[in-house]
């Protein structure tokens, strides 16, 4: 059978409010990024895991809000001036990144104090709260566990399957209920994993020349999969 060439190319994902999936793994974030005027000095940290939907979230939040979206480990001391302006709004994006790098986390010091300063909004977005980033910087460290934060749990029955739904559409593929139902009961609860696995899919399916059936579901969500966890294969394709 020939082969078909699949292309590596990135999907880019459907991130407006609508295309938002709210469950009680985020309902609290979200409520809490929707209220902008009760954050104490108008600073939040949005947390969450891998894929968890902290860019999501944090993206339409800021076409809402005029927001700029920068990435943390890109800022330097010098540059932090024009990122923000008077009444102004922000998204820093990935702090945990930014541990160990001096310069960066001086940015963030000085980035911190001028969003007070001027009256601003700040969201700052990280994978696990600030005491686990390794900052060196103790008046960093200090303000940032001082912050409101909003935590993005993990997710639950009903989250899973629709990320997986969406993911599928967002790369226009047509699945099976089924399929997604199979997949969503024996896979871990991880949405980084659920992104890298439709990825996957997708490429295989093209590659292949093949519909996505539980069968080939199986096959990449065992070679994802951690090594403990082995998906039971399906009985039927």
């Amino acid at each position: 059978m020939d082969r078909q060439l699949a292309l590596d190319l990135t999907i880019p994902p459907a991130l407006s409010r609508d295309d938002f999936l709210t469950t009680a793994a985020n309902r609290d974030a979200l409520a809490m990024l929707d209220g902008p005027n009760l954050w104490p000095q108008g600073r939040l940290l949005l947390i969450g895991g891998a894929g968890a939907g902290k860019s999501h979230l944090a993206r339409f939040w800021a076409d809402e809000n005029g927001a700029r979206v920068i990435r943390a480990a890109t800022i330097s001391p010098a540059g932090v001036d024009a990122l923000l302006g008077w009444g102004g709004a922000l998204v820093v994006e990935n702090a945990h990144e930014i541990a160990g790098i001096s310069e960066a986390e001086d940015a963030l010091f000085h980035l911190w104090n001028l969003a007070g300063a001027r009256r601003a909004l700040l969201l700052i977005t990280a994978r696990m709260p600030p005491r686990d980033w390794g900052i060196r910087l103790p008046d960093l460290l200090s303000r940032l566990e001082s912050a409101a934060q909003a935590v993005l749990g993990p997710p639950d029955d009903a989250l899973l399957p629709a990320v997986l739904v969406k993911l599928f559409a967002d790369r226009q593929i047509q699945v099976a209920p089924d399929v997604v139902d199979w997949l969503a009961v024996r896979m871990e609860r991880d949405l980084g994993l659920a992104r890298h696995l439709v990825a996957a899919i997708d490429r295989k399916s093209l590659a292949d020349r093949r519909p996505v059936t539980r069968r080939l579901a199986a096959e990449l969500l065992d070679k994802l999969s951690p090594p403990d966890h082995t998906p039971a294969m399906p009985s039927a394709s």
